[in-house]
């Protein structure tokens, strides 16, 4: 079995792809700080799969223990970098800690990469980086705009710095991920987004209202330029985005790519308004959500969409569920880890 170190393993996308990984029958480790997650979520990894997943409890900030991780496998053949600091608004209050962290980690993967020949590399991206796009639906091709935060800014220099690493080191394969709003959970309930900071995604802050932990949902904004005010975007399920990683795997390990650093977008190809979000929890599930209108949030984009083209015809990977479905599995998984909390 060929075997994948995921970064961030034990966080929300990191612990999907892992499963999605195992499910495909790739041997897979981890390595995850634990700053915004548990290594219990890898119960739920063996659970579902039947594998326990090693995690590295290390700061890839920090060369030599990312260094003595690599040593330690030299079998590894490729690696997906999830970890990274990822909340727009926290960026906006703390743009240096982001830099510092984003950066640094990807730079010294990067190094242990080449020192340990692990050939085959999947940056996890945004759709953040095209700001506020011209064009909609963004394509692979459409320009960047100026980042609208510092945490986007942290992925656009990310992709800079694979492509300038890529001129170097002609024999790394690197695919950059730009994905859109992962949401959702695993269908058994057993995994699912369960941040150990507040959470500030929409779907999870839905959840959490509609729970009673949280007083209400606040929409950020009313007087957008969109169908209803408030803003736009592309949400797609958690499960679908995993498999995407997958399938971005076994592409180039089959030699398929066609230069050192290819793109993709990955989204349902539709935008989704945050009304309309919340309409869809409210018909699916059946529950009242107490939510109003605030004031715009700092960073925000006004609208971003994804035309996923170009994974489909080169990946082979479609996606298979649509909002109505992340409202269901996020919401069950809601209910699975409040009843856990409860009896804890």
């Amino acid at each position: 079995m060929h075997k994948i170190l995921v970064t961030g393993g034990c966080g929300y996308i990191g612990s999907h792809t892992i499963v999605d990984l195992i499910d495909n029958g790739f041997d897979v480790i981890s390595a995850d700080n634990l700053s915004n997650s548990s290594e219990s979520v890898l119960d739920g990894v063996e659970a579902i799969t039947g594998k326990r997943v090693q995690n590295y409890a290390i700061d890839l900030c920090d060369l030599q223990a990312t260094d003595d991780m690599f040593k330690a496998h030299p079998d590894l053949v490729g690696v997906i970098h999830f970890a990274a600091l990822k909340h727009v608004g926290e960026s906006v209050e703390q743009p240096i800690r982001y830099f510092r962290n984003n950066l640094n980690s990807l730079l010294n993967v990067l190094d242990c990469m080449v020192r340990y020949e692990v050939p085959n590399f999947i940056f996890s991206s945004s759709c953040s980086v095209y700001g506020n796009a011209s064009e909609l639906p963004v394509t692979e091709n459409t320009p960047l705009e100026e980042a609208e935060s510092p945490y986007a800014r942290t992925k656009q220099m990310g992709e800079q710095i694979i492509h300038d690493f890529s001129y170097i080191h002609p024999g790394q394969n690197n695919i950059i991920l730009r994905y859109f709003n992962p949401a959702g959970a695993h269908e058994s309930a057993k995994i699912g987004e369960s941040p150990t900071t507040p959470a500030s995604n929409l779907v999870p802050v839905i959840t959490e209202a509609a729970m009673g932990k949280r007083r209400e949902l606040v929409v950020f904004g009313e007087d957008y330029d969109t169908r209803d005010g408030s803003c736009i975007r592309d949400y797609i399920h958690v499960r679908d985005l995993a498999n995407a990683h997958t399938k971005a795997l076994q592409y180039v390990i089959a030699g398929k790519q066609a230069g050192p650093v290819e793109i993709f977008n990955l989204g349902i190809g539709e935008g989704v308004t945050v009304l309309e979000a919340v309409n869809s929890f409210m018909k699916v599930t059946g529950e009242k959500l107490p939510y109003r209108i605030g004031e715009r949030r700092p960073g925000d984009v006004i609208a971003i969409y994804a035309n996923y083209d170009k994974a489909a015809e080169q990946l082979g990977w479609a996606p298979q569920r649509d909002v109505n479905d992340i409202m269901r599995t996020a919401w069950a998984w809601e209910k699975v880890r409040s009843q856990a909390k409860e009896e804890v």
